[in-house]
């Protein structure tokens, strides 16, 4: 580790580290003689921290070097000596803007649950559900963060602006549009899992927008807790992602979400939130503004409703923003046209509340712009410039989405067209930066291109909640060639898998030219985790496959690495289908012969036409099958009728079907339904 500090060109020698130390690391811990190696390359001996008290128990002192070097006179002399600008730069106080970053499970949902608690954004007598930031019914279902949100609280008269981030891989997208509106992040860490693949993405995106970090090790109430190792594993996280000094100097806290406690000692903990709010306004600057410049706002977010129309969600960098205001929408590509503000609003507690003004450094709700788009520049009429677009990484996954061809078509849905389907594809990306969307081969094709396969699967539940009747093919991997090499994409697989179901994991990534980077014990639970780099398309499918070779209790976490050499063939799936040989209803006759040839999707009773899978075969390739075939009736009596037993069939969601078609296979996607079928046009090519 020291090896590793002394090779790295961020530390500087004209700069001071003096890090943090929990106070439950003793002097052998490898974080501090780390830190202490660092701080033997320091010329300059001043502390760069704050400090601050509490009356809370277990809440000593904050020390942090954001806070007194962001407010330092230097800074402010250097501003008013710059010559290019008219007015002073200067920092709010009164405000701070932060988002909550951390990889998926890891509490962040959980944690504002309780800031807004404590916060009193509630009525004590107020019945409140768990989550509450989690308010779209897709997020509720699934337990996950997909959209960006944000909401305020009110401390000691400091307004805090917090944005709650998804935590899963396939939508950074989300994330790193929301950085721009902030100037510090809490970084969220499982106190026994430590930095996942997200949290190093998230965190090398904050570090790359210079944004100020203080460290959250959650859930230290868990019984096989492990704070020094967290640490460790995230202060090593931050060298290897080239944090300047500063940035080095993180603030630890420990806490619990779900009790709404927090403390700097992991093991003496506040009764409240206290100290995690005081290092927030301590450590966490103010907005950096120019209160009497130019208006400029970035629209970083959109939202729609059917009374106000599109609403603009950003910071205001500069200038005074005011309720009627006619304003210059400026585009990246420096094309402008004019539009007046309707109505104006600022994020209180949990809603939005309509205001005259904003000023600088505030994050506000814009109306009356209609066709706004993330990415401009609301800005002076007269003097207004655009401030640089926000750019997100390329997608690495692609899907063909088509008119529905099946023989149920328009059953359930009520938009089928293709040009219902264009419209809202093409919709969909003017507020879904990540996401791509281009015509396909045929006038009834769209390629939408993602960060993954869930990602996409979003998208397609969202449309049918919305009576949209469509097609999707398999997910591909969106390839590159550098040089005249194909080059494809790589992620960081982790895996928490029981020690006893270890070996059948192992065999089952290897398989899919997975390379082991690292295997660790987690604390005493007996459970291992794996680290794994492995191609874009040996993760196609993988997630169920690994839940059938561990009996469910697998985790699968991903995230993007980079793009690398062609791995070579891989095989997703051995098994072939069981496809319907004919249109008709199912019977229980036909099932119970069907059953023994694989596993069955459906049940007696169903609906089916001739090329819908309908099952999965117990050995490679298609079988056709009559499920549909009824009990030959005769009049020889017998004494007692056949009992038929069918086996409980399987129960497929939509992402099952995604992982599951292969590339001659579609899935039909119904406001009511999901079916799997045989693609027609693949058919008729290999005849």
């Amino acid at each position: 580790m020291e090896m590793a500090i002394g090779i790295n060109n961020s530390i500087k020698p004209t700069f001071c580290v003096n890090p943090i130390r929990p106070r439950s690391l003793n002097s052998t811990s490898p974080f501090v003689k780390t830190q202490s190696f660092a701080r033997s390359l320091c010329l300059n001996k001043k502390p760069l921290f704050n400090s601050c008290s509490s009356k809370n128990p277990g809440f000593n002192s904050i020390r942090c070097s954001v806070s007194e070097v962001a407010d330092t006179d230097t800074e402010a002399a250097a501003a008013a000596a710059n010559t290019e600008r008219r007015s002073k730069l200067m920092r709010r106080s009164d405000i701070r803007n932060i988002a909550i970053v951390a990889h998926v499970d890891h509490g962040k949902t959980t944690l504002v649950d309780s800031m807004l608690k404590q916060a009193k954004v509630f009525r004590d007598n107020q019945v409140v559900q768990e989550r509450i930031m989690d308010s779209n019914d897709l997020e509720r279902e699934r337990g996950i963060t997909i959209l960006s949100k944000n909401t305020s609280i009110t401390y000691k008269d400091t307004k805090i602006n917090i944005i709650d981030t998804p935590g899963h891989s396939d939508f950074g997208g989300e994330v790193e549009r929301v950085l721009n509106m902030v100037e510090g992040v809490l970084l969220v860490v499982d106190s026994v899992e430590g930095p996942m693949p997200q949290t190093r993405f998230v965190l090398k995106k904050a570090l790359e927008f210079g944004l100020a970090v203080v460290v959250v090790v959650n859930k230290i109430d868990r019984t096989s807790a492990r704070p020094e190792f967290v640490v460790n594993s995230t202060f090593e996280l931050f060298i290897e992602l080239n944090a300047s000094d500063e940035q080095c100097d993180f603030q630890v806290i420990y806490a619990s979400g779900i009790k709404g406690k927090a403390g700097l000692v992991p093991d003496t903990l506040a009764e409240d939130l206290g100290p995690l709010f005081e290092t927030i306004i301590r450590c966490i600057p103010g907005p950096h503004i120019d209160k009497d410049g130019a208006l400029q706002m970035l629209a970083t977010n959109t939202e729609y409703e059917e009374h106000k129309g599109r609403i603009a969600i950003g910071r205001l960098h500069a200038g005074v923003l005011t309720r009627g205001m006619e304003v210059r929408v400026c585009t990246p590509d420096d094309a402008c046209r004019f539009s007046k503000v309707s109505e104006l609003f600022v994020y209180e507690k949990f809603y939005r509340v309509p205001v005259e003004s904003v000023e600088a450094g505030d994050i506000c709700a814009v109306c009356g712009i209609d066709d706004i788009q993330i990415g401009e520049t609301i800005a002076d009429k007269t003097f207004g410039k655009p401030l640089p677009a926000i750019r997100v990484e390329e997608p690495t996954v692609k899907m063909a989405f088509s008119i529905n061809t099946s023989p149920f078509v328009g059953r359930e849905g009520k938009y089928v067209t293709s040009r219902n389907l264009r419209d809202r594809l093409y919709r969909e990306i003017e507020r879904n930066l990540a996401m791509k969307v281009e015509d396909g081969e045929t006038a009834d094709t769209f390629l939408v291109s993602g960060r993954g396969t869930l990602h996409i699967t979003i998208l397609i539940e969202n449309m049918r909640r919305e009576n949209y009747e469509f097609m999707v093919g398999p997910p591909k991997v969106i390839n590159k060639k550098v040089n005249d090499k194909l080059l494809e994409p790589y992620e960081i697989a982790s895996v928490e898998v029981p020690e006893t179901h270890m070996g059948s994991v192992v065999e089952l990534l290897g398989k899919r030219r997975g390379q082991m980077l690292d295997m660790q014990g987690l604390g005493s639970e007996g459970t291992t985790l794996l680290k794994y780099k492995i191609p874009t398309r040996g993760l196609l499918g993988l997630r169920n496959a690994i839940l059938t070779a561990s009996r469910g209790t697998a985790i699968l976490n991903t995230i993007f690495d980079s793009y690398g050499p062609w791995a070579g063939d891989i095989s997703t799936r051995d098994q072939g289908s069981l496809v319907a040989f004919e249109n008709g209803t199912t019977t229980s006759y036909a099932l119970f012969s069907a059953q023994e040839r694989g596993q069955l999707f459906i049940s007696p009773g169903a609906e089916v036409y001739k090329g819908m899978i309908v099952g999965i075969h117990q050995r490679p390739g298609d079988l056709a099958l009559n499920v549909c075939k009824k009990k030959a009736a005769t009049n020889v009596r017998s004494n007692k009728e056949v009992t038929v037993v069918l086996d409980t069939h399987l129960e497929y969601s939509l992402d099952d079907c995604i992982e599951y078609i292969q590339e001659d296979e579609l899935v039909e996607v119904t406001p009511q339904s999901i079916r799997m079928l045989k693609n027609p046009k693949m058919g008729k090519k290999s005849r």
